[in-house]
């Protein structure tokens, strides 16, 4: 290890797994860090899923665009902030946590700046709103390296608890979100300097009940709030964050971390561009690929890429952590993932507009007795008002998976909330089929929001349960890459499920996604039971 220091920030000495070194000095420093990064990866979460209600409001507003491309931006968002992620796994060895936490989370000024800006005017090209979302993606990325960090600063037997506080309580991110920018559209919270305000031409919603149509509506301050919120917050992680030099010994200094940073995720938006150019449709893209070839293109082309253009000391760094792939465990742990987060952050995308697609519609037959869903409902719930209920419910719920995986296991957890996911996912379907080919859907909109609480919640609890399992499975070098790639991947549901979800209330069938979701559930199911419970599997866990 090199001995040079860079900056005050930096630690030399940090021995997490030494009793007496934990309760001297290390508690209070790793303490201290999570503190700081919860914010700053609360933030990271609102902007990154901030589309789900924008898009909501924006039809509400008349802004000229079809749910088809309101389902879009909540896709393009989601997609970048999964593959931002794939880099931003390997960002802490490579420039140190204090450097990465600091300018990922200033970094994300930009689309909030910038989606102020556009949603001043319905007539922004739709091509602007895909950029901001584009860039949006940020705050996804910052995920990744926020739990490679924390990985680093707290001993095993705390791995659980540790991480699913940062991810719990960063996770509310996306609560918070749809309770605030419901709220800060209501009042003109920057006066002149952020634009006039929009009538509402249809009923919309907060919190706390309606908001009627005709009521007047700055969108703006969805984008310009969080801007105000990231200033004091990215001053916290600069000079209250740490770099340790165990595990970033030769980060080269503030300004070469910065730009390491800046050259690995400027080379993966090209890469996640020229992807989403190939897979959106006409006029956006060339709409020459479906999903299920983009994704994995998207993912070994990053890979591929990162690989190709690193240089120097990244480069051996680089190399270093790619060693995870070789792991069986990498591959079996993704998958276990995409089940909790991919579910929990996927959901919170696209629940919004499905509550107001499915329920805002009465469903009635036409002369012929084709289904139609154009007639607007009366009795419609309002998607703002209802939609954050299941997200913080999840948020919430999740230190406690954690700490009950430090307590039994974490893959015995991860099998009792995989069957949940089965039967609740599978129920959701039913109801939502009923609910599409009723004139009265309102009646079922009740069971349909408990049991997507308890989808909540299950992937929620199963979300510390994954990542105390990584914490026993693989060492301190290889646990945060892994942490960093799991979560990228798994993010990809951010992606997955408003598409999906889209494309069959599109068809008029919106069951068949809740049932291919089950399906996925209980694959899953088999295969936690067969790498960490069976009689003979090569780890127990328990």
């Amino acid at each position: 290890m090199s001995e040079k220091t860079y900056s005050s920030a930096d630690i030399q000495d940090w021995r997490p797994e030494d009793n007496n070194f934990w309760e001297t000095t290390g508690s209070k420093v790793a303490y201290r860090n999570l503190w700081i990064s919860i914010p700053n990866l609360l933030v990271g979460f609102a902007v990154w899923g901030m589309w789900g209600i924008i898009t909501v409001q924006m039809l509400n507003l008349g802004f000229p665009f079809k749910p088809a491309d309101m389902f879009g931006l909540t896709a393009i968002a989601g997609l970048m902030g999964a593959t931002l992620r794939i880099p931003a796994s390997f960002f802490i060895k490579l420039s140190g946590g204090r450097n990465t936490i600091f300018l990922t989370s200033a970094l994300l000024m930009i689309p909030a700046i910038w989606t102020g800006i556009a949603l001043q005017d319905k007539n922004t090209p739709l091509w602007v709103f895909q950029a901001c979302a584009f860039l949006s993606g940020i705050g996804g990325g910052n995920f990744a390296c926020s739990m490679s960090n924390i990985s680093s600063f707290f001993p095993k037997r705390l791995q659980g608890t540790g991480l699913g506080l940062n991810a719990g309580l960063g996770n509310f991110g996306v609560t918070t979100m749809q309770v605030l920018i419901p709220l800060v559209m209501t009042v003109g919270l920057f006066g002149g300097a952020a634009g006039g305000s929009m009538v509402l031409l249809k009923d919309s919603g907060w919190i706390l009940g309606k908001i009627v149509a005709g009521t007047p509506t700055f969108i703006q301050n969805a984008g310009f709030i969080w801007a105000a919120i990231l200033l004091p917050l990215v001053i916290a992680a600069w000079f209250g964050m740490n770099n340790l030099l165990t595990l970033s010994p030769n980060y080269g200094g503030t300004l070469a971390a910065f730009a390491k940073i800046l050259y690995l995720w400027g080379i993966t938006c090209v890469v996640g561009a020229a992807g989403l150019y190939l897979y959106l449709p006409a006029p956006t893209g060339l709409g020459l690929l479906n999903m299920w070839v983009a994704l994995p293109l998207i993912i070994v082309a990053v890979l591929l890429v990162m690989k190709l253009a690193a240089f120097g000391e990244m480069k051996a760094n680089i190399g270093n952590q790619y060693a995870i792939f070789k792991n069986k465990h990498t591959w079996s742990l993704t998958l276990l993932y995409i089940v909790t987060f991919g579910s929990f952050i996927g959901f919170s995308m696209a629940l919004p507009l499905s509550i107001t697609v499915i329920f805002g519609i009465s469903h009635v037959p036409d002369a012929a007795g084709v289904m139609q869903h154009t007639l607007k409902n009366p009795n419609a719930p309002s998607a703002l008002t209802y939609a954050w209920i299941g997200p913080f419910v999840g948020a919430l719920i999740r230190p406690v998976g954690g700490w009950i995986s430090d307590k039994v296991g974490g893959s015995i957890v991860t099998q009792v909330i995989s069957g949940v996911m089965v039967v609740a996912s599978g129920a959701v379907g039913y109801v939502m089929m009923q609910a599409y080919g009723s004139a009265t859907p309102e009646q079922y909109f009740s069971t349909f929001m408990w049991l997507f609480v308890l989808l909540f919640a299950a992937s929620g609890i199963g979300n510390g349960s994954t990542f105390r399992t990584i914490g026993v499975i693989f060492d301190r070098q290889q646990t945060g890459p892994v942490l960093g790639w799991t979560s990228a991947v798994a993010a990809y549901g951010a992606f997955i499920a408003p598409v999906v979800i889209g494309a069959q209330i599109k068809a008029g069938t919106p069951q068949f996604a809740m049932y291919g979701f089950a399906i996925f559930y209980a694959l899953c199911l088999v295969l936690n039971w067969w790498f960490y419970l069976r009689a003979d599997s090569e780890i127990k866990n328990p």
